[in-house]
């Protein structure tokens, strides 16, 4: 059986569940990555269970863009593998939703 293919998300499509000890990340990517499923896990922790978000075109109100959103994560490290040769790592701190773009910078929202 095969997942359906996601089209392109609007405006509050996604909710992000962030406040206490809980954050998010919005991982931007180049073009060429749609449909890409994208796994993290806690850093630190070999089996630590690993989660997927697929990229996607995003619409939002100021821009358009390519996006993995990971909506609910504890906060803490974590390990992207979209790369199995040259995974990143990334922090998410809790309340707030962290922005990452694939080569590496970050922000925080």
């Amino acid at each position: 059986m095969t997942e359906p293919v996601a089209g392109p998300s609007g405006p509050g499509t996604v909710v992000m569940d962030v406040g206490g000890d809980i954050g998010a990340l919005v991982l931007y990517t180049p073009a060429g990555m749609d449909g890409r499923e994208i796994e993290i896990s806690r850093d630190g922790d070999p089996g630590a269970r690993r989660t997927h978000a697929r990229v996607r075109l995003r619409h939002m109100p100021a821009a358009t863009a390519y996006a993995a959103v990971y909506p609910d994560l504890a906060a803490g490290t974590y390990t992207i593998w979209a790369d199995g040769q040259n995974p990143a790592i990334v922090v998410i701190a809790g309340g707030r939703i962290t922005t990452c773009t694939w080569d590496g910078s970050r922000s925080d929202g």
